[in-house]
């Protein structure tokens, strides 16, 4: 008899490993000076905050971000690939270089202590880290500490972001996004994917407990 278990690893690994190479085999990334992103994020700095720590629960922290992820997401915003009307004309204009500092400033960052999103987190947050931890084999949603790492670091090599600390609104809101197919940035369709699977009840849950994670 077949493992259902075993399949359901062998599948989410090929895919996340294609998804890597897909990612590191990328041509836009390109080291960044952190002093020169300093004064070129002036423009950001009014929703992400002088040093990367959003000034709204809507706007992703990009304090201590892996600059590479950082890049991704800026370039996808110029292509049109990822759409949101005020980060795209915020960023047309930027070259490469430019995204490469600006990512570099803030991934150089601190991210603060996030004690008021915490005190947002509810009782479901031990469902968000059994699912964050071990994820669903009965739905086929695999645990998200297989990408992003059990504290929620993400990897920078495989282009995954830091999760930890990151705003819970800012988190419902793009699992919502991916499992309406509202953003389709994602290599090999892997976060859409698991995003469909997920209740309204299990994405607060995984957004609530990602919060906490320092």
């Amino acid at each position: 008899m077949t493992n259902p278990r075993c399949c359901f690893s062998v599948k989410m690994a090929t895919a996340i490993t294609a998804g890597m190479l897909f990612l590191t085999g990328s041509s836009w990334a390109m080291a960044g000076d952190p002093q020169a992103g300093q004064e070129k994020s002036a423009l950001c700095q009014g929703c992400h905050g002088p040093d990367g720590n959003s000034l709204s629960p809507e706007w992703p922290n990009l304090a201590s971000q892996h600059a590479d992820y950082i890049e991704k997401q800026v370039k996808n915003f110029q292509d049109g690939v990822r759409k949101d009307p005020t980060m795209s004309s915020m960023v047309i204009g930027l070259s490469q270089e430019d995204v490469a500092d600006i990512a570099a400033y803030f991934s150089a960052q601190s991210l603060e202590s996030v004690a008021t999103e915490k005190a947002k987190a509810d009782s479901d947050i031990a469902l968000g880290k059994k699912i964050y931890k071990g994820g669903n084999t009965y739905n086929g949603v695999p645990a998200c500490a297989g990408c992003h790492g059990p504290n929620g670091v993400g990897n920078a090599p495989a282009v995954f972001p830091r999760v930890a600390g990151q705003k819970i609104d800012y988190l419902i809101k793009t699992l919502n996004d991916f499992r309406a197919g509202n953003r389709a940035n994602d290599p090999n369709e892997i976060m859409r994917n698991i995003a469909a699977k997920l209740s309204d009840r299990e994405i607060k849950a995984v957004a609530a407990y990602v919060s906490s994670l320092q």
